[in-house]
């Protein structure tokens, strides 16, 4: 190598050196009760200082009972009742202390607590580097503040943004909850917490998971992301994204919402979904789902709105005990006591079911799970086989997701289809229908009862052939279907009616006043129930005033 290469290279060096040196800060030496030099046994570098010891480094100050100072190397050693100060923002405590002047490297041992002005840090092993102002603790650290005590196998703590962040055997116990998770960061001046893995918090009312988010501890408002789902009692709301105020018991949810109510059967899916905890509500829309299951089939529902709720119903009680387990509650200074509670679901707007044995079409419909029924409003329609029904007013009675009654109320409706041209047909102002077996079995028709039937002759079960078209007229009738066609009819007042042979009438006559012939927006599978024509779904009148 060339002396000019070589002369810059120890220039280089010096400059470093110097440079180096320059930057550094010795430690200095502010108070001691006594300080000695043992340069047999300790080296000619090394003062021991007793008794009220106190050094100062830049802007920190150390304190203890007993030290090293190692003035070459610029580190203290020091022991029992340390303090270790750097303005308003660090008070690190412990029994044993190393300090590095050169790297400011810091080491605590045994007892170590660390203290800013709303939390303390308690550990038997720190690291804080003065550089980055960076703790960093690998022993079991305990956190507490005001209102929290977290603690973890290890963790760091930023001292200029007072984040604590918790890892490996996270927990948070609060009064209210408690915290368990992956990895958690910790907020002393907000309150806030950050997951960033599995978490689960655990209170009286419910449980809540995720993947990450955050939960603010002083306001008990939060909001969770990745795999989140909040559990109260019979219920669960999960989404993509999913928001929770504690102190109102409100839960919001985005994309991919589904709430389950197990104690139902039910399932509720949409992409913007809300659950209250008391009272125990649900609401679910955008592209909403309801779904009610059993070991045969599933009830699937879909209407622009979903609201799904717990009715509680009360009487005056005499008792003035209030009591968990009575029921009881006092409104002003009255008590009254639960009778009976059950689940409501109403559904507005555009509202289809499936199901493979029936199914409906409304503007709007409430469904009580008290007795099982359905009330359908605004031109319902039914479907059950191979008969149509509609209605002003339409409620279906249901036993074990199976419907066993119907009642039609105001300008009722039944046809069947008997073959391309020809219709089934029963009308009247009222009518009870009754099921067995899924199927229509027996019709009363109360008030302006009026039927179009075609009976056949069956004598020959290899040639059925019709024997012409019934058209009778009566205010009272019961009529008793076969194969979902009528088959029999009883007449509670007397009839007026007519048998022509099948083609005498002529097509016009074939039909009743008011007939409309829906099959076309029949939902025929699940996916259907979405579907709605506005041009047509929406202009469809199916009761004529």
């Amino acid at each position: 190598m060339s002396n000019k290469y070589t002369t810059l290279l120890v220039f280089v060096f010096i400059f470093i050196n110097n440079t180096f040196s320059q930057s550094v800060k010795k430690i200095q030496i502010v108070n001691a009760n006594s300080i000695d030099y043992d340069e047999q046994n300790l080296g000619k570098d090394i003062k021991r200082l007793k008794g009220a010891v106190e050094f100062k480094h830049e802007n920190a100050l150390m304190y203890c009972d007993s030290a090293y100072f190692n003035t070459k190397i610029n580190t203290v050693k020091a022991f029992s009742n340390i303090h270790f100060n750097q303005g308003d923002s660090i008070n690190l405590y412990g029994d044993y202390f190393f300090y590095d002047g050169n790297t400011k490297l810091a080491q605590v041992r045994n007892n170590v607590r660390l203290e800013n002005k709303s939390a303390v840090l308690t550990t038997d092993s720190l690291n804080f580097d003065r550089n980055t102002n960076i703790g960093y603790y690998f022993d079991k650290g305990i956190i507490k503040d005001t209102n929290n005590t977290l603690t973890s196998l290890r963790g760091y703590y930023y001292s200029n943004t007072k984040d604590f962040f918790a890892i490996d055997s996270v927990k948070l116990v609060n009064k209210k909850y408690t915290m368990i998770s992956d990895t958690l960061k910790y907020n002393t001046d907000t309150k806030i917490s950050s997951f960033y893995g599995p978490t689960t918090i655990t209170s009286d009312t419910n449980i809540i998971y995720c993947e990450n988010g955050w939960y603010n501890t002083n306001t008990d408002i939060s909001q969770f992301n990745k795999n989140a789902y909040l559990k109260s009692k019979n219920i669960k709301i999960s989404g993509d994204s999913l928001y929770y105020n504690r102190n109102i018991g409100l839960g919001k949810a985005y994309n991919k919402v589904t709430i389950t109510d197990t104690s139902q059967k039910i399932i509720l899916k949409g992409n913007i979904g809300e659950y209250t905890e008391n009272p125990q509500t649900s609401f679910i829309t955008d592209s909403a789902l309801f779904m009610q299951y059993d070991k045969t089939d599933t009830l699937f529902l879909h209407g622009d709105t979903l609201r799904y709720r717990l009715i509680k119903n009360y009487i005056k009680s005499d008792s003035v005990i209030i009591d968990s387990t009575t029921n009881k509650i006092k409104i002003d200074t009255v008590f009254y006591t639960k009778i009976d509670s059950f689940k409501l679901l109403r559904a507005y707007n555009k509202v289809k079911l499936y199901r493979k044995d029936f199914q409906a079409k409304c503007d709007s419909l409430i469904y009580s799970f008290k007795d099982s029924t359905i009330e359908m409003y605004k031109n319902p329609i039914i479907w059950s086989d191979k008969n149509q029904l509609t209605a002003k007013y339409i409620k279906l009675f249901t036993k074990k997701n199976h419907p066993f009654k119907i009642n039609l109320k105001t300008k009722s409706f039944i046809i069947s289809k008997e073959d391309s041209i020809r219709f089934n047909q029963i009308k009247g102002k009222n009518m009870i229908g009754y099921f067995k077996t899924d199927s229509l079995y027996k019709v009363d028709v109360k008030g302006n009862g009026e039927s179009i039937y075609f009976p056949k002759d069956d004598s020959d079960t290899s040639n059925v052939e019709l024997i012409g078209v019934n058209h009778i007229e009566s205010s009272s009738m019961i009529i008793f279907l076969k194969n979902n066609k009528p088959n029999k009819i009883v007449f509670n007042t007397k009839p007026k009616g007519i048998l022509n042979p099948i083609n005498y009438v002529p097509k016009e006559q074939l039909i009743l006043k008011g007939f409309v012939w829906l099959d076309y927006i029949r939902p025929k599978k699940v996916s259907d129930i979405f579907l709605w024509d506005t041009n047509t779904d929406n202009n469809i009148s199916i009761v004529k005033e």
